[in-house]
This record gives structure tokens, sequence and C-alpha cells, in this order.
């Protein structure tokens, strides 16, 4: 039997217009180049990729357990100066209604 794919998702406000200031966009690209490297290393799962609009930067993380993927992104998560900011952890499929998810600010 194959493990469900959990997740992390994580959410920043950023400023400026709905895509936040070029700077902040550049500060995104940096953080997940952290986190990649350090989730790679930590052979948890992987960083899927990001997501701009609404005045919101989102980073998709994907692994086989979501605590101990957000244990390797969480010191980068918080280091990050964007605010308010915080992470889904999704334990269980994306189309599993039955799914948990817990909620931690950063």
């Amino acid at each position: 039997m194959v493990s469900p794919e959990h997740a992390v998702i994580v959410t920043y406000s950023l400023s400026g217009n709905a895509l936040g200031e070029p700077q902040e966009r550049e500060s995104v690209h940096a953080l997940e180049k952290r986190l990649t490297t350090a989730i790679e290393a930590a052979g948890a799962g992987e960083l899927d990729g990001d997501e701009f609009g609404g005045g919101e930067a989102v980073l998709y993380a994907y692994g086989p357990d979501a605590s101990r993927l957000f244990a390797v992104m969480e010191p980068a998560l918080r280091a990050f100066p964007a605010r308010p900011g915080h992470a889904v952890l999704r334990y269980g499929e994306a189309d599993d209604p039955t799914a948990i998810e817990r909620r931690i600010d950063l």
C-alpha cells in the first residue's frame, strides 16, 4: 500500500500590488531555494512551487509525513520576514475529504 501524500502549504502576505513588490518576489524565490536544499537533504519530500496573487505568496511542499516536512521547513519559514504568514499541514491526499488539516501561524 502506498502512503498518502501529505502537504505543507505556506502563505505569506505581500505588500504593494496583487503580486507584491519585485523585491518580495525575489525574497520568496530565495526562500524556496533554501527550503528545497533543506527538504532534499533531509529526504522529507519536495518543494513543488509557488503561486503569487491576491496580495499573497503561496508555497507548496509534498511528502509522506506533513509533520516531518514542516519540521525541516520551519526554521527558514520562521526566519522569513514577511508577515502575517501561516502554514497548513494536510495529513492526506488533496481529494480526501477526511484528511486532517492543522494551521500553524508563523
